[in-house]
């Protein structure tokens, strides 16, 4: 089941403006401070005197912070303010992970706080240190897009799809089947001018259709090797985009919904194609 991105009450009851506080926040902003150092704290404060002097220290040492005498290691990272504060949980995690001493509900507290708090940073698969959860450069780049789209009038409503999709992909309560409606709607708002022009009521898929019937009347700017087809790479980013979509329609068997790492596969893809499209890289011949 899926959940549309709730306001708060405060903006549902007409007492506030609503508050775009959905992108990925960089470092630690003052929301997440609090309780990423009561993770670190917590952590390198446990039962045995011994495990806390080992791992702390070695924190310290390896990150080459100071700690100042009248304070232990472990009380000392646990009150960092800065975005140092980062690479202590990186170490953290990885020091603990090795020596085996990190439990699970360890690792679930942290990857709560980071994923409710909005972090741009999140636990790596194996668990052993942070990674981003999406590259700044990505995301400028969807920015520029959606930028770029709002400016383009034959684009149509591409901007606020993509926006909508980037926000229910990464938001605070994303919303993998609504972000993967949205890309895909993206992409056929900026490719209708040039795909189908004539067609109303065009879609993704009798886009897919057009280029399979007509592939003559469209290329690319992409160099194409001889005898090859330009149109074939934006017909098959179009169509694993479009058969991507597991929720498009009920039938006999239950409906699967995108998971969400299918769905930000999904904005990432359409805000490419979004972006050929209204720059001119794919084009119809005269």
């Amino acid at each position: 089941m899926t959940t549309t991105a709730r306001q708060r009450f405060t903006v549902r009851a007409g007492l506030a403006e609503g508050v775009d506080d959905d992108a990925p926040y960089d470092g630690i902003p003052d929301h997440l401070g609090r309780p990423l150092r009561e993770w670190v704290d917590s952590v390198l404060q446990p039962n045995t005197p011994a495990e806390q002097t080992t791992v702390a220290e070695a924190v310290a040492l390896r990150l080459r912070i100071p700690v100042p005498p009248r304070y232990s290691a472990a009380s000392y990272l646990g009150q960092i303010v800065t975005d140092d504060l980062l690479d202590v949980v990186d170490e953290v995690l990885q020091i603990m992970t090795r020596v085996q001493r990190l439990n699970r509900k360890s690792l679930l507290n942290l990857g709560f706080i980071l994923d409710q708090g909005g972090s741009a940073y999140c636990i790596n698969s194996e668990q052993d240190g942070l990674e981003v959860r999406i590259a700044p450069a990505v995301r400028d780049a969807v920015s520029h897009t959606v930028a770029e789209a709002a400016s383009e009038s034959s684009a149509g409503s591409a901007s606020e799809h993509l926006a909508a999709a980037w926000k229910a992909a990464y938001g605070r309560q994303p919303d993998p089947v609504r972000a993967y409606s949205e890309s895909i709607k993206a992409v056929e708002s900026a490719a209708h001018s040039v795909i189908q022009p004539n067609h109303a009521r065009a879609t993704l898929g009798t886009m897919l259709g057009e280029i399979g019937n007509a592939r003559a009347k469209f290329t690319t700017a992409l160099d194409t090797p001889s005898g090859k087809d330009p149109i074939a790479p934006v017909e098959a980013m179009m169509r694993a985009l479009w058969d991507g979509q597991t929720s498009r329609h009920g039938k006999q068997t239950a409906t699967v919904p995108e998971t969400l790492e299918a769905a930000r596969a999904g904005v990432h893809l359409a805000a490419t194609l979004v972006q050929w499209f209204i720059s001119g890289v794919v084009a119809r011949n005269p």
